[in-house]
């Protein structure tokens, strides 16, 4: 028998033969209008532009946001919001080019939102679209509900109706520091986030 051999046979013979289930005890972070303030705090500090309203404020929120953008795009689940915006509003499917073009702006919603690290949690639900939306154009306006907060990461995990499509994760606008510990902003993705929570 080759060394090979009998490494794998030792670790065959080491595997359990079901599957240890292991309890996972994570730290959740209670609910409540303060994990509003939280959320929109970590906004603040990520340098996102955030403006809070009540539901039938939301379009007239949007429209001013937006009221500089020469066009928008927007999936079909967020076009409603879009109702006091008076510019052009683009449909997709659009090209890379499109998206990037001067002055095009996106407003999505997210799926979920983690206030203890301030992140939006897209999944290419109905109002959220594909992901290239909210990766190339310079400027992203996303709508989060105060009942999608959620304390922490498990939390936003166990309310995602499907964990396994791709999701994406966006803490602030664009930026890293990768070169020489220099905060650079608008590297890969929108150089400007605007929030609006819908209280």
């Amino acid at each position: 028998m080759s060394a090979r051999d009998e490494v794998l046979r030792r670790v065959r013979a080491a595997r359990p033969s079901a599957p240890v289930d292991v309890p996972r005890d994570y730290r959740t972070v209670d609910g409540g209008a303060d994990l509003v303030d939280l959320f929109v705090d970590r906004l603040i500090d990520y340098k996102a532009t955030v403006r809070r309203c009540d539901p039938g404020g939301l379009a007239g929120a949007v429209g001013e946001l937006l009221s500089d953008a020469s066009a928008v795009v927007a999936p079909a689940g967020a076009r409603a919001w879009l109702a006091a915006y008076p510019g052009r509003v683009l449909r997709e499917p659009l090209t890379v080019t499109d998206l990037d073009a001067a002055g095009v702006a996106v407003l999505t919603g997210c799926a979920v939102a983690v206030a203890r690290t301030g992140t939006l949690i897209l999944d290419a639900g109905p109002d959220q679209g594909r992901r290239a939306l909210s990766l190339v154009p310079d400027r992203h306006v996303c709508v989060v509900h105060s009942g999608q907060i959620v304390g922490g990461v498990p939390e936003a995990l166990a309310r995602l109706a499907d964990p396994t499509r791709p999701l994406t994760l966006i803490s602030g606008p664009s930026a890293t520091s990768d070169i020489e510990l220099n905060r650079v902003e608008g590297v890969h993705g929108p150089r400007r986030l605007d929030v609006v929570v819908v209280d």
